[in-house]
């Protein structure tokens, strides 16, 4: 069993005896559930207490938010990665959906397989998204404390960052320069 197999897993879904068929089926593939919510608000409760590693989502839930809605406040204010799994594949509910950055969508009714696939691809593009911040917070803090006048273009020329000593220099901030060519 590898370490992504030890992740805490919230189950949000509105009906009983799904969920608990889910929680069996996470315990049987390693997963821990810490967890489960069956609104959208105790979702956004639950995920801010318990700080899983990763959401399972039901789209249509009881109560005034859906699981789209809390999607996006989980991701955008906890920063935890949710996989959709809902009945729903329709173009309108998929497109919704999209918008919240999910790292995965599961159409019911679910295959063990699937879902374990689907649990371990949304855990990586989560750890390498981790990752590339961490990398880019490092270089950013590099490039802004270096004492030298520093300007970084794209691959047309264009201004992508400038440091403060560059900015001196230039007489420009770096929002002014930003996509500016660098002549």
């Amino acid at each position: 069993m590898n370490s992504a197999s030890r992740a805490r897993i919230l189950i949000v879904e509105d009906e009983g005896i799904i969920a608990q068929d889910l929680q069996v089926t996470l315990g049987k593939l390693g997963y821990q559930v810490p967890g489960i919510a069956s609104t959208g608000e105790g979702a956004i409760e639950m995920a801010t207490d318990l700080q899983p590693n990763l959401v399972l989502m039901d789209i249509v839930l009881w109560g005034g938010m859906d699981g789209v809605e809390a999607a996006a406040h989980i991701r955008e204010r906890l920063h935890i990665p949710v996989i959709f799994l809902t009945a729903h594949s329709d173009t309108a509910t998929l497109q919704r959906a999209k918008v919240t950055g999910p790292h995965g969508y599961l159409v019911k009714p679910l295959v063990e397989r699937e879902l374990r696939i689907g649990i371990e691809m949304a855990l990586h593009k989560h750890a390498m998204e981790c990752r590339l911040a961490e990398q880019q917070r490092w270089y950013s803090t590099t490039l802004t404390c270096i004492g030298e006048a520093v300007i970084a273009t794209d691959h047309d020329g264009g201004v992508r960052f400038m440091n403060s000593l560059a900015e001196s220099i230039t007489g420009l901030s770096q929002t002014q320069a930003l996509g500016r060519p660098l002549d």
